[in-house]
């Protein structure tokens, strides 16, 4: 699986990397709790930091607990921008943090994840459960599907995400995963350049059409 996962570390990927990409926003999927790992939610305000540090504004879940409310309050705390889209009927349960500069309630969770899509330059999976799980493997399906190009960086703090490699690779080795269908994404260990990731994988990022014989594999 290493042609399809790029994995990086401090070394390979300064933290002071620039917005040459001119990436105007990232989406982050998170869980609504603070798992059980005190590193998880300090990975979350590392990573609000760095959004805002960047000129990124922040595209998420619209609540305010948990990791979802530690990314949301830190990249306003550096003065960043944030938008909360988050189906009505979650608003009360995940406590909708309405201290952001755009809050978008919608209908339902297709609604939302159309949205989140739309309005994102990239996508950052933190560790979280199912809801973070569905929306991380969505866009891995869409991207393999040549549907978009947009980057997707999995920030595996303190390994959260071994299990779903590991499974990634297993799926690969029984030909669920055929060779020739890329599942994309990079992985990177450390908070602090899961923003310089995302600004690498813009940059690199070619935005033609998906060819014609790569859809015609499935």
């Amino acid at each position: 699986m290493k042609d399809h996962i790029i994995e990086h570390d401090k070394t390979t990927i300064p933290n002071n990397t620039t917005n040459i990409a001119g990436v105007q926003s990232v989406c982050v999927y998170c869980g609504s709790g603070p798992g059980t790992n005190p590193e998880y939610a300090k990975a979350a305000r590392t990573l609000g930091t760095g959004l805002a540090k960047s000129g990124i504004e922040l595209i998420y879940g619209g609540g305010g607990m948990g990791l979802m409310g530690e990314v949301a309050r830190s990249t306003l705390a550096g003065g960043g921008k944030v938008t909360g889209i988050i189906p009505d009927f979650l608003s009360e349960r995940e406590h909708m943090l309405r201290d952001v500069q755009e809050l978008i309630v919608t209908g339902d969770m297709h609604e939302r994840k159309r949205l989140m899509f739309e309005r994102s330059d990239a996508f950052v999976a933190l560790p979280g459960g199912i809801g973070t799980l569905e929306e991380l493997v969505e866009q891995l399906t869409w991207s393999q599907l040549g549907q978009h190009r947009k980057p997707i960086v999995l920030a595996n703090i303190n390994g959260f995400w071994d299990p779903f490699i590991e499974l990634l690779r297993h799926m690969r080795a029984q030909q669920f995963i055929r060779d020739g269908i890329d599942v994309s994404f990079t992985v990177v260990t450390s908070a602090d350049i899961i923003v310089p990731a995302v600004i690498a994988g813009c940059a690199a990022t070619d935005s033609s059409p998906p060819d014609e014989a790569t859809l015609a594999k499935f």
